[in-house]
């Protein structure tokens, strides 16, 4: 019986998609320590940030109640981008059983390059985080300018840039706790992790994990560690370009996202005017971010 084209497709498709997943899956989704992950089901994605009430105030003894508005504030857009490689293996290299050396080999580099694609623009909104004005807010994910409906601003950076130290991390939490709604009304919310570049993993070894304060003869208490701060300690980003800039994810919901459209996926076709074996691997997703409560940073000292 002749082996035809689509014969041959069949025989080689398994160990080729079988090699991609393992290589792919084996890489850290560092993305993940920053991002929520969501699914979508168009072209773009779109969240309103909505104002809600402010303070309730005394009504007096036969006055009528005071109305308030609800009011949209502004909106956040994540608009998904179509990341895709492909690689082809020629018919003679498949007629001299070279599978093993050159598809094999270029299926891991395919695999490398597109979860590399994936921690790169991930990472970028860190990156352009303090100079990129592209929040729904005009202004951009760390900024000391938020505005608000109820008029003025926030901020979630801190005031005067600094590097990561047992001080400037302490303000940082300071000014996370004072975080205001947009009506200018206190919220609760805490720092739970922290984002650093490798540069900076023996400095945050040291102040999270120090059972007294780092760099002093005194006898203190390290008073995060001691009050629990910073509950999901912290996490390395290879990505971060910023050497000594550092990040602190709060708990505030719909902060950092991640949406997938198309989730990874792989195809292998024969090409029947060359007659070489051709695999692609191809996703679509977005990064960006709603509610900039949901993280904290400095750039570091100049």
């Amino acid at each position: 019986m002749a082996i035809s084209r689509a014969q041959l497709v069949k025989e080689l498709e398994p160990g080729l998609n079988a090699l991609f997943g393992l290589e792919y899956d084996r890489y850290e989704n560092e993305h993940a320590e920053i991002f929520t992950t969501e699914s979508s089901d168009r072209a773009f994605e779109e969240e309103v940030m909505l104002s809600g009430f402010g303070g309730a105030p005394t009504k007096t003894e036969g006055a009528a109640v005071t109305f308030d508005d609800a009011k949209e504030s502004f909106t956040a857009r994540y608009t998904h981008e179509t990341i895709a490689l492909a690689f082809a293996v020629t018919e003679e290299a498949v007629e001299d059983n070279l599978y093993d050396r050159l598809a094999a080999r270029y299926t891991r580099a395919l695999a490398r390059s597109m979860a590399n694609t994936k921690q790169v623009k991930a990472a970028a909104v860190l990156n352009n985080g303090f100079d990129t004005a592209n929040g729904g807010d005009g202004q951009p994910l760390l900024s000391n300018a938020h505005p608000l409906v109820s008029g003025g601003t926030f901020r979630n950076e801190l005031e005067t840039a600094a590097d990561l130290s047992e001080t400037s991390l302490e303000q940082s939490l300071i000014d996370i706790a004072a975080f205001v709604d947009e009506r200018g009304m206190k919220i609760a919310t805490q720092g739970r992790k922290l984002i650093i570049p490798k540069e900076l993993q023996f400095t945050a070894e040291r102040i999270l994990k120090s059972p007294l304060r780092v760099g002093t003869a005194d006898n203190d208490i390290n008073a995060m560690q001691n009050m629990g701060m910073i509950p999901e300690g912290y996490r390395i980003n290879h990505f971060l370009a910023d050497t000594d800039a550092f990040f602190i994810m709060t708990d505030a919901p719909n902060g950092l996202k991640h949406f997938v459209r198309a989730p990874l996926r792989t195809a292998m076709e024969g090409d029947f005017d060359t007659g070489n074996m051709r695999f692609k691997a191809r996703e679509r997703y977005s990064f960006g971010f709603s509610d900039p409560r949901g993280i904290f940073g400095s750039p570091g000292a100049a």
